[in-house]
Formats: structure tokens, C-alpha cells, sequence
């Protein structure tokens, strides 16, 4: 099995190192074995948390040479947990496009909770019998639980967005979304307003969920601009078959709009969800 942080182990059908050769014997196969095993364990983390990713970069992040990185992407690959990207290069003679490897849908299902199935027939059922304001209400109330705990500590790291984003990632990250933010800098002649902070989460725990009931992604989206204090935008999300979830996070304003305003509490949830406007 592979195993990735944190996160739940990804079986691998007929999984296992390939037979040592005749002049090595079985003592030697089984440290063998496990080392190709907790090395590929370490590929594919990285591959989860800074995917999409080349080979290069791989090998770089790891300490491998490319020759060991590309075989042990090779066997996850042929494993189905992870898939080949190409992706156009920018700039003038950008030439061929650019390899770069993710998580399959195969990974990031076997990261993902087994009771989510069962959870997204109890949704379904929901939906049927008391409406999609119904689904909406659960979602709401599921996500207030994040925000609340996430308020005090992006609080404190100030009323710069850019550091209040950053904050948002480290806590996602602690509860298994493999966060990371980029910033993009806008340069002249572009106006300093433009500039933003890209936050990604390389995993989803409810992807599946999120697949059938794109309004979990919804409000999520809502609790992240409440918590950073500025207008966000969805770019991409792995349950509508991107590479990782994308947020456009605006930087160009030196300070949050508002402080940070925890979602209702369950008792309230009517009262919330009649003025909350659905995001495009």
C-alpha cells in the first residue's frame, strides 16, 4: 500500500516489486522491496503536493537522479495513481509541451473517505425529499465548523491579504487538503491592483461529494473570502476534473475589507442561507 502524509493509504492492485534476479538472494529481496516502496511513497507525496511536476523537478525536490525518478513514476503510473499532463509552454519557440505529472482520478478517490458514498445516497435522498436549499444548509453548516476554527488564526497574521492567505493554506494543510500559495506580482504596465495570491489544494477528503453537490465547493469558496476579507474566485477544482483546486485570491488592497465573520450557527442556518448569494 501507499501511503501519503497524512492522508488515508492508496491500495495499489498487485502491487509489489518485481522479482529479485537469480544472483540476489531472498534475504537481500525483501529490504529491497521495501525500500522501492517507501521511495515511490516519497514520489508520490510530492507528486500530490506539488503537482502538476516534471520529472526534473522531482528529482531535484527528492535528491534522485532522473533515472531513479523516472522509474518509480513509471510503476505509479502503470499503478494508475498518477497520470502524465502536457502542458503548453509560454514565451516565443516554446517548442513541444511540457510533461508533468498528477494524482489520477484513481489517486485521489483511494485518498478520498470510504463512507463517502454513502454520505453523497444520504445527500441525494435529502435533496429529494427537502429540496437543494436542504443540501446547501448542510454544506453551510459544515463549513462554519472550518471557519470557525480558522478565524483567530488568520486574524493573526494581520490585515495584509497576501499573509492572511498564507495562513488560510497552513491550516488547510493541517487538515489534509495539501495547501500552497503562489504570488503573482503584476508588472508594469499592468497596475499593482492586479496582483494576486494563487492558493492550491492538491486534495480534496470530499471530492466525490463535491462531484454530485458542485455546492460544497460553493460555500467553501464563500468561507475563504470571509476569511481572508477580500472577493475571491474559483480558477478550477478537482471535483470538476482540474489538476488541483484553484482560488484566485486578489492582493492589490493593503488590508481585509472586514474583520472575519464566522458562518451562523446551525440554529440559524435559514436565517444564513437567505442572504448568502450564490458565486459564479
Amino acid at each position: 500500500m501507499y501511503s501519503v502524509s497524512n492522508a488515508t493509504a492508496v491500495p495499489v492492485a498487485g502491487h509489489g516489486a518485481p522479482p529479485a534476479p537469480a544472483d540476489r538472494g531472498p534475504v537481500a529481496a525483501g529490504p529491497v522491496a521495501d525500500a522501492d516502496e517507501r521511495t515511490r511513497d516519497r514520489v508520490l507525496a510530492a507528486v500530490l503536493e506539488n503537482g502538476p511536476v516534471s520529472a526534473a523537478e522531482l528529482g531535484d525536490l527528492l535528491g534522485f537522479t532522473p533515472a531513479a525518478v523516472r522509474r518509480h513514476l513509471d510503476h505509479l503510473s502503470r499503478a494508475g495513481v498518477i497520470e502524465v499532463k502536457r502542458i503548453a509552454k509560454s514565451g516565443a519557440g516554446a517548442g513541444r509541451p511540457a510533461r508533468r505529472y498528477v494524482l489520477s482520478s484513481q489517486g485521489q478517490s483511494s485518498l478520498g473517505n470510504d463512507y463517502l458514498s454513502i454520505a453523497a445516497l444520504a445527500l441525494q435522498q435529502l435533496q429529494k425529499v427537502a429540496g437543494p436549499d436542504a443540501v446547501r444548509a448542510f454544506a453551510v453548516e459544515r463549513f462554519a465548523d472550518m471557519e470557525r476554527r480558522y478565524a483567530p488564526e488568520i486574524e493573526k497574521a494581520g490585515p495584509d491579504i497576501a499573509d492572511r492567505a498564507r495562513a488560510l493554506s497552513e491550516a488547510l494543510t493541517r487538515d489534509n487538503f495539501v495547501s500552497s500559495t503562489a504570488s503573482i506580482e503584476a508588472k508594469a504596465p499592468l497596475p499593482a491592483a492586479l496582483s494576486s495570491v494563487q492558493l492550491c489544494q492538491g486534495h480534496c477528503p470530499i471530492q466525490q461529494l463535491a462531484a454530485r453537490f458542485p455546492v460544497f465547493c460553493d460555500v467553501e469558496t464563500e468561507v475563504f473570502s470571509r476569511l481572508v476579507g477580500v472577493d475571491v474566485r474559483r480558477l478550477s477544482t478537482l471535483s470538476r476534473g482540474g489538476h488541483v483546486c484553484t482560488t484566485h485570491i486578489p492582493t492589490g488592497r493593503l488590508s481585509a475589507l472586514a474583520p472575519t465573520r464566522p458562518a451562523a450557527a446551525p440554529a440559524r442556518l435559514d436565517e444564513e442561507i437567505n442572504h448568502q448569494q450564490e458565486r459564479p
